[in-house]
């Protein structure tokens, strides 16, 4: 398995960042261009200070292109400085790395995260409301209203689904279904089998 497939593997699936670290993401590919000239006594402040700069300016332009998102998003965009997999991420793989694997590890560990998230918004939506994109509108523009599918019909939205708690016993039941999957997998393959080594003059079988 070369370099490039281990990576978008480990991103999607072996290592998500929301369903196995548990963690959230931010750009790494600054940090991995000025790995040589980062000192290693100084290089988790400077590892933020590049991560708030990208995370700024990325808030500034949906500030100024998408104020409705802006306004949805509100406190959370500054709070991916601070995120775990921030420092994490820049720290275990990032500086070792040239640039082009470490965007392609960024691209892989986001896609993975971003499918999480999607996965666990359409499950609280759907039993929190039968809808499925309700609100796509705020993140893609006006046309995306035709979007929106009403699985099924309720005069009383299940709360519990829609609010915070309901987020974390989603994640949990994720968890234990990406468990359960790893574990039949590693089932079905072949166990290997190991050599046995005989010492000299040792029997080949009892008698």
């Amino acid at each position: 398995m070369n370099e490039a497939k281990r990576i978008i593997i480990e991103g999607l699936w072996r290592n998500n960042s929301s369903l196995v670290q548990l963690l959230g993401l931010c750009p790494l590919l600054a940090v991995s261009a000025l790995r040589h000239w980062i000192p290693g006594e100084i290089r988790i402040p400077i590892y933020v200070m590049i991560i708030a700069s990208v995370v700024s300016t990325v808030q500034m332009l949906i500030n100024a292109y998408a104020f409705g998102l802006y306004q949805s998003l509100g406190i959370f965009i500054p709070l991916i400085v601070t995120n775990c997999i921030v420092i994490g991420r820049a720290e275990a793989y990032a500086s070792q790395r040239p640039p082009s694997l470490a965007a392609l590890d960024g691209f892989a560990i986001g896609l993975g995260s971003t499918c999480a998230l999607l996965l666990l918004g359409a499950l609280r939506e759907l039993l929190g409301n039968g809808t499925l994109f309700d609100g796509a509108y705020q993140l893609l523009g006006g046309w995306a209203r035709v979007l929106r599918i009403e699985v099924f019909h309720t005069d009383t939205p299940f709360l519990l689904a829609m609010l915070p708690p309901g987020a974390f016993i989603g994640l949990g039941f994720m968890l234990a279904g990406k468990y359960l999957i790893d574990q039949r997998m590693k089932a079905r393959q072949p166990k290997p089998t190991r050599p046995v080594v005989l010492q000299q003059g040792q029997p080949l079988a009892d008698e």
